[in-house]
């Protein structure tokens, strides 16, 4: 079973639930589909019968029921996880809205509390063994603050920018989600030890920009992403491949959420899914962003 690398599914709460989590019952709406037997489906002890046996008419009407599906025994579902992850990006957009609507002084601030607080409950939240409705949906205003912020930076010398993120994040997203159903592109492990050893150098590359730029070696305002080879800044070059791998990390989001459903987790754990995925749907905006503002920068 592979989770991935979005950290959200990879912890022991997710996949913990899934691994134990019992299987769906058969009988209609959760009733034991056995009368004669206990509830784990082994004869009643010496033989015994319940002290009220069922008529047969309502033995029939027993089996004539449609049986328990997920709703009824409180399992997550792929609705409550669309639902729970709307939820989550209309929090983002209330929380972009709000750093948009401020002046300029304002928004700045925003935007740093946006970036300081959702990183703090992007890791409570990952660590926390239960999920909390209320600390993901905080965790998604306030990323709605930063990107917000963000947006509006870049958007005073690349005009329109922001709405060209937003749709080119809806179409990745739809894209990846339609070649993922229809069974075209598969989390499969040699997909994963790509993803891990491509994240690793990203990651690698982001530190060391970050530090070039904090210690000024590197005048260019994009670090070494501003640099040209053939003719072609570095920061186009890495930025596709981040979209790549942000791409890649939705297979395994999707692929994780499915395990999930199939596996009869709890219902509570749909918040975890549209947790980790506006997790990868934030990152995936950062990165469409910082690139459309690359090749703006470089026209």
């Amino acid at each position: 079973m592979a989770f991935g690398g979005n950290p959200v599914f990879r912890r022991k709460n997710y996949k913990g639930a899934i691994a134990t989590a019992p299987p769906v019952p058969t009988g209609p709406y959760g009733q034991n589909p056995y009368p004669q037997q206990n509830p784990y489906g082994q004869p009643a002890p010496y033989g015994q019968y319940p002290q009220q046996p069922m008529s047969p008419e309502q033995l029939d009407e027993l089996y004539r029921s449609p049986s328990a599906g997920p709703a009824q025994t409180g399992r997550m579902t792929y609705d409550d996880v669309i639902v729970r992850t709307l939820a989550c990006l209309g929090f983002v957009v209330v929380g972009a809205a709000v750093t948009l609507a401020m002046p300029a002084s304002a928004s700045l601030g925003l935007m740093v509390l946006g970036a300081l607080g959702g990183f703090v409950l992007a890791l409570v939240n990952t660590f926390k063994r239960e999920p909390v409705a209320g600390l993901i949906l905080a965790y998604a205003a306030l990323e709605g603050l930063f990107l917000g912020g963000l947006t509006r930076i870049i958007d005073a010398f690349a005009p329109g920018v922001g709405f060209q993120a937003v749709l080119g994040t809806v179409v990745v997203a739809g894209v990846t989600l339609a070649l993922y159903k229809s069974g075209k592109v598969r989390a499969t492990p040699g997909l994963m030890k790509f993803f891990l050893i491509a994240i690793v150098g990203y990651l690698g590359f982001s530190l060391v920009n970050l530090g070039l730029m904090l210690f000024g070696v590197v005048q260019n305002p994009w670090g070494l992403r501003g640099m040209t080879v053939m003719g072609i800044p570095l920061g186009v070059i890495v930025g596709l491949l981040a979209i790549v791998l942000a791409a890649i990390s939705l297979i395994f989001d999707f692929n994780s959420v499915e395990q999930g459903v199939r596996a009869g987790a709890p219902r509570r754990y749909a918040w975890t899914a549209a947790f980790g995925l506006t997790v990868t749907l934030v990152w995936l905006y950062t990165e469409i962003l910082r690139l459309l503002a690359i090749f703006n920068s470089n026209d």
